[in-house]
């Protein structure tokens, strides 16, 4: 079975936020709104200093996803592209598909002369945590807080 990964292009907004609808049950137990989430998902197609979206195709159905993000980074020069919102429909996991979205972003991110690439994850979600360090990824010393500004 081979995994396609292409560009992800506006007609595969509805698609990704489906998806991302479906992660954040799945991970986090969280409901999130369409309403909210597909406008979000097709701004990054209207501002691509946003970042972008990778999909993974099998047979010519979508059968993932992914988003990447930027951040500058004085600390190393460089900038530091973050691997966020990542789906692989359940009937698809296990196949290759994500390890060649991974693989296409490090291709990227060399191209555009990127230092790293990130990911953040659920420290209850251990199943992907595996994948991940299986594809050599490290975990780092950090925690992570935020804020809402209201």
């Amino acid at each position: 079975m081979t995994v396609t990964i292409r560009n992800a292009v506006p007609a595969d907004a509805a698609t990704i936020a489906e998806f991302q609808l479906a992660m954040a049950l799945e991970t986090e137990g969280k409901q999130l709104e369409l309403e909210v989430v597909g406008p979000a998902v097709d701004e990054v197609f209207s501002n691509p200093n946003r970042g972008f979206y990778l999909v993974g195709e099998i047979a010519g159905e979508v059968a993932g996803s992914l988003m990447v993000t930027y951040e500058w980074s004085d600390w190393r020069n460089s900038d530091l592209w973050y691997i966020q919102s990542v789906f692989v429909r359940e009937e698809y996991r296990g196949r290759g598909v994500f390890k060649n979205l991974y693989q296409a972003v490090l291709e990227q991110a060399r191209v555009q002369k990127a230092g790293y690439v990130r990911l953040y994850v659920e420290t209850d979600n251990e199943r992907a945590q595996k994948v991940y360090e299986s594809l050599g990824m490290k975990r780092l010393p950090y925690y992570m807080y935020d804020t809402k500004v209201d």
